[in-house]
């Protein structure tokens, strides 16, 4: 392919003078990758280096990058129709796209409510639950129940329902009341028992807990949770930002623990990372609690960017390739591959576990003393760069999470760059 020729120096003395990334300690990760094109699972950078996209640019990226039929799509949408508000008009790629997210969700999901991220799927879902509460006349039915290391987004309810270390303590005061639970149904039950009819719904991310350490629960929790759920006659809500599209083995994480949820939240992997697009599903008994002609029984969320047909059609053609390229059983491969290469390192002194799921593989690293992860995180990723592969460490944790394109030779790459990064980390 023919690439653009910035310069390197040019480029990141540009981003220096004026912009500020996310999750970066800025005093310390001085110099970011200057990324100029892609393909597949390859990042091409500036000074000419290729690196293999091994944790699919923050897991969004399940086909790759730049899809011919995912960039085919965005084009033809581009010249039908950009942008309409979606308040009081719709549009094909939004019926469409909606049509088959209820198609494959599970069962007794019959509405979808768009919006532009995985943080606003999960603050839909967090609304539509209390404010049904409120519709009921129990306003009392305010607290949330989570698990211990979660994570959920970052806007304030999302920030909410997340274990608040180390991200969140800064806004404590400005959060609101959530009770967290480690993943067992005796201590699930306790909760719910002794919170009572407080308890507006709990909310879970499927099997595994990605930001939060990549940790992994057994289906029995969520099948348990559901059941308790159903006792206690509070909503479910299930996060599968990062567990949906076949990450752990199936179309979503709930198919493969057999759970249905009372909501559903998706994005990162829906657009396949080439537009914002984030989509909440429902039950139709929720949609129909809303749909009144009462002025204030409706439901008051919204953004500009609500179901961009551009986005919209983006995904419909994602989610087509998920079928036509057994992408589920194509990442289950790869993690399998990887996890082969990697799990004797579980015999390293430092390192505690090695574990999979579906295409996610995870190192979990002896902990760092206090105020040093930022430093070794860097020295990790460098490591991991130096083998020809972008890592990105999560706290102790080193994971992979590449994209279905990856090739079984990119896999090997992959795994060499996993094992510098625990060498690296050696004390």
């Amino acid at each position: 392919m023919s690439l653009p020729k910035p310069s390197a120096a040019a480029l990141l003395a540009g981003d220096a003078s004026c912009v500020w990334h996310p999750y970066t300690r800025h005093g310390i990760d001085t110099e970011p990758l200057a990324v100029v094109a892609a393909d597949g699972a390859i990042l091409h950078l500036a000074d000419g280096r290729r690196l293999i996209d091994g944790i699919s640019s923050w897991w969004a990226s399940v086909h790759g990058h730049g899809h011919p039929a995912l960039i085919a799509a965005l084009q033809k949408q581009a010249r039908i129709l950009d942008h309409v508000l979606f308040a009081g008009a719709t549009h094909p790629p939004a019926v469409e796209l909606a049509q088959r997210l209820v198609g494959l969700a599970p069962s007794g999901l019959s509405r979808v409510f768009f919006s532009d991220d995985g943080s606003t799927a999960v603050e839909v879902a967090l609304k539509m639950a209390y404010h049904a509460w409120l519709l009921r006349g129990q306003p009392h039915r305010k607290v949330f129940v989570a698990l211990t290391n979660a994570y959920h987004g970052d806007t304030f309810g999302a920030m909410s329902v997340g274990d608040p270390m180390p991200y969140f303590d800064a806004y404590g005061p400005l959060l609101f009341e959530v009770h967290r639970v480690a993943p067992e149904a005796g201590a699930l039950a306790g909760v719910l028992e002794a919170l009572g009819d407080r308890v507006a719904a709990l909310i879970v991310e499927p099997l595994l807990q990605a930001a939060g350490g990549f940790h992994i629960h057994p289906p029995a929790f969520l099948q348990a949770a559901r059941a308790l759920c159903d006792q206690a006659g509070i909503f479910l809500i299930a996060d599968e930002v990062a567990t949906g599209f076949g990450r752990t083995g199936a179309m979503f994480a709930c198919d493969k623990a057999g759970l249905r949820p009372d909501f559903l939240c998706v994005a990162k992997a829906l657009t396949n990372g080439m537009a914002s697009l984030a989509a909440t599903l429902t039950t139709e008994q929720m949609f129909r609690a809303f749909a009144q002609v009462e002025p204030l029984r409706f439901f008051p969320h919204g953004h500009t960017m609500t179901a961009n047909p551009i986005a919209c059609a983006v995904a419909s053609a994602s989610l087509q390739l998920m079928a036509d390229d057994d992408v589920v059983g194509r990442l289950e491969h790869i993690g399998h591959r990887i996890y082969e290469a990697v799990s004797s390192l579980a015999a390293e002194a430092h390192v505690e576990d090695v574990r999979r799921i579906g295409g996610v593989v995870a190192i979990e690293l002896a902990p760092e003393p206090s105020g040093q992860g930022a430093a070794r995180a860097l020295r990790l990723r460098r490591a991991a760069e130096a083998q020809g592969v972008l890592l990105r460490p999560m706290g102790d944790v080193l994971y992979a999470w590449p994209p279905a394109c990856t090739t079984d030779e990119q896999v090997e790459i992959i795994a060499r760059g996993l094992a510098s990064q625990v060498a690296a980390a050696k004390p």
